[in-house]
């Protein structure tokens, strides 16, 4: 499994740099491409995370493809990797690097599930008073959930908010367990 703090302490310092050279939009490009391309099931795959091939080796592949294709932050950041033996933390890094750049611009990712497709203008309603509440500008991903009988759940990051009728059922359910 991937440490997501180690993920996030590559993405900061490649944000950095990025933004220095004002290039973030263009690195995270680069880096999504790298991940698309790289970790994709297949021979790819294979050779860019086989331990038994030498750094020098994959770092000279990897530079001869990329070089003057990609931005040189992004192409440095994936030979580190490779010279830290730390490639199958491509896609953590690039999630981490893109919700950097989310929160740096103001935008955050929800996802909001319902027990119903919600109404143009219930849906528009609620995402407008979500952005008023946290200042922030969402990305929404609307689920739908006939679980939850009515209501919403809202995530955001590892914020939880459950207006849905099922989650005040189990609620309940758990105040009453734990009164007996």
């Amino acid at each position: 499994m991937v440490s997501q703090k180690v993920a996030r302490r590559y993405a900061v310092a490649i944000a950095m740099l990025a933004r220095e050279q004002n290039v973030a939009e263009r690195v995270g490009n680069d880096l999504g491409f790298f991940s698309e391309t790289l970790m994709q099931p297949g021979r790819i795959r294979d050779f860019f995370v086989a331990p038994v091939i030498s750094r020098p080796d994959k770092e000279r592949v990897l530079s001869e493809i990329f070089d003057g294709k990609v931005h040189p932050v992004a192409l440095h950041a994936l030979l580190l990797l490779v010279r830290k033996r730390r490639e199958s933390f491509l896609p953590a890094i690039v999630d981490q690097y893109l919700e950097l750049r989310r929160a740096a611009e103001g935008r955050q990712r929800v996802t909001l599930e319902s027990a119903r497709s919600l109404g143009r203008s219930e849906y528009e309603a609620l995402v407008r008073r979500l952005e008023q509440m946290y200042g922030k500008t969402f990305e929404v991903t609307e689920v739908v959930n006939p679980e939850l009988i009515g209501g919403v759940r809202l995530v955001m990051g590892d914020r939880r908010i459950d207006g849905s009728i099922s989650g005040r059922l189990e609620a309940l359910a758990r105040d009453l367990s734990e009164r007996t």
